[in-house]
Order: C-alpha cells, then sequence, then structure tokens
C-alpha cells in the first residue's frame, strides 16, 4: 500500500513539472529502505511514463519550447549515459550524501527564491502605500 502511495505523490510532482523523481528517490530510500543505486535505478523506469503523460498535456498545452526541449534532450542523453556510467562505480554511502547534497542545495535556492519574491512583493506594496498616502 506504501508504494502506491508513494507512487501516487511522486506521480503528482514529476507531473507538475517539480522533480517527482527527487522525491521518488527520497521515499524510496528513507521509508522503504532501498539502497541508493536501486531507487536511483527505479527512478528511470518511473521517469519514461511520467514524463511521457506530461509532455502530452504540456504539449496540448502549448507549454513546450520544441527547439530548446529538444536541444536540451539531445546533450541530456549524453550527460545520461555519464552519469549512469559513473553512478554505478561509485560508493552507495557517497552517493547517498551527495543526493543529500544535492537536494540541501535545492532547498537553499527555493528557500532563496520565496524571500526575493517576498522581498519584491514587499517593495511594491510600499511603494503602492506611498502613492496613496
Amino acid at each position: 500500500m506504501i508504494e502506491i502511495l508513494i507512487g501516487i505523490l511522486s506521480g503528482i510532482i514529476s507531473g507538475a513539472g517539480m522533480g517527482g523523481g527527487t522525491v521518488l528517490i527520497f521515499l524510496l530510500t528513507f521509508i522503504l529502505g532501498i539502497e541508493q543505486h536501486i531507487a536511483q535505478a527505479t527512478n528511470l523506469i518511473f521517469f519514461v511514463p511520467t514524463s511521457i503523460v506530461a509532455i502530452i498535456v504540456n504539449f496540448r498545452n502549448k507549454n513546450i519550447d520544441l527547439k530548446t526541449g529538444l536541444l536540451i534532450s539531445v546533450f541530456g542523453i549524453l550527460g545520461a549515459i555519464i552519469g549512469a556510467n559513473i553512478a554505478i562505480k561509485i560508493n552507495v554511502n557517497f552517493l547517498r550524501k551527495a543526493f543529500g547534497v544535492f537536494l540541501a542545495f535545492v532547498a537553499i535556492n527555493e528557500i532563496n527564491s520565496i524571500i526575493k519574491l517576498y522581498k519584491k512583493q514587499d517593495k511594491r506594496d510600499n511603494n503602492i502605500e506611498r502613492k496613496r498616502t
């Protein structure tokens, strides 16, 4: 049952374009106790069908820049080949730590983005208030 909930949660986040695979890897390792290499490889199986569905929905809504997407995809395939070959040779403990550092950087970036947005909105609100008085 927990696998179903993990799949639904990761699918929703993936469909929204927010890194469902990252959430999936975390949940597989933290909740189910799956080894990091296996979780990352399992994520690849999860990624293909969820990406296809998200591509179809976003293509229908004209949210895809095909030229940029195709260019990034070509070089992403090259990067995936390199990354997969590196990952299978890395010690599982190091891989877990590297994944944790990656998540920390993502979190710091998101927090920073929220702070910048808040400051920008606060500045706008202050300007509007000054104009009223």
